[in-house]
């Protein structure tokens, strides 16, 4: 994902969640897997699920931050582990990922949250050979087994939900970045694909496309990826809280009738043309 921060008031923050926080619990009982969890979106996510009445396991390769992650849910009032791991795209990986987070959340994982992704800045011309497999292990790869780890279990207790990370990326064409945007375009079929193959067995299987989220120490306003908001209907940035949104609401049985999705949460930077200082 690209990734930035925005200047609105109008939405929900997990960035200091509290007890009171963890109120609604539409997520309550449930056990949730967040792959790149220790920063940005997949941080966002985990804070969310976790407010919402999740255990979660946070994941990803820095300690620090994951067990920074962890701390902050506990303090909280919710629930939360860290396992460190290098979702290198190997089978291996995956599947030690599936076992150790398996047996952390009891036996069984509700919710699967594909989130872990790599973005190269090269061109076509300047991406090698080793670039190339590096970005596609872990983009698709990764998450491919990881599903095929997860989903039988989820089968065997009745169901769950797989929510995988697009991006706007891939169905609106950039000068840079196609290896990155071919990979969510692959991540956005196998949304539908699972969700045919799945779904009959009580599994459900969406997707979020994020349109230009930042970090909090870019500037939405300068930065050359930040100002492909501008002229969009949202007319900024995104924050990673507005995809934690979108991925509780597919979590929950509030999304129960809603199969092999993609939801753009990008301001509408795909669907709406984009128009500045035309008039």
């Amino acid at each position: 994902m690209i990734e930035a921060i925005t200047h609105a008031t109008d939405r929900p923050s997990f960035d200091n969640p509290t007890k009171k926080d963890f109120m609604s619990q539409r997520l309550h009982g449930k056990t949730a897997l967040i792959t790149g969890s220790t920063s940005n979106i997949g941080r966002a996510t985990a804070l969310a699920f976790a407010a919402e009445g999740a255990h979660v396991i946070v994941s990803g390769r820095d300690r620090t931050r994951g067990e920074g992650v962890v701390t902050q849910i506990r303090q909280a009032g919710g629930q939360a582990d860290f396992i460190a791991v290098d979702l290198d795209g190997s089978r291996t990986a995956s599947h030690t990922l599936a076992a150790a987070a398996t047996e952390q959340l009891g036996g069984h994982i509700d919710i699967l949250v594909n989130n872990a992704g790599i973005f190269p800045g090269a061109t076509t011309l300047t991406t090698d050979e080793e670039a190339f497999d590096r970005v596609y292990a872990v983009n698709v790869k990764a998450a491919f087994f990881l599903t095929q780890a997860i989903v039988p279990t989820m089968i065997g207790s009745g169901g769950g939900v797989v929510i995988n990370l697009g991006s706007w990326a891939a169905r609106l064409g950039l000068p840079v970045g196609a290896l990155y945007a071919s990979t969510k375009g692959a991540i956005e079929t196998l949304t539908r694909a699972w969700s045919s193959e799945f779904g009959s067995q009580g599994i459900r299987v969406n997707a979020i496309s994020p349109g230009v989220i930042l970090t909090p120490d870019e500037d939405s306003d300068t930065d050359p990826v930040g100002v492909l908001m501008h002229g969009t209907p949202a007319g900024r940035t995104g924050h990673p809280d507005a995809i934690a949104a979108a991925a509780v609401y597919l979590a929950s049985d509030d999304a129960a009738f809603v199969h092999g999705t993609v939801i753009d949460v990008d301001g509408g930077r795909t669907g709406v043309a984009v128009i500045k200082d035309a008039i």
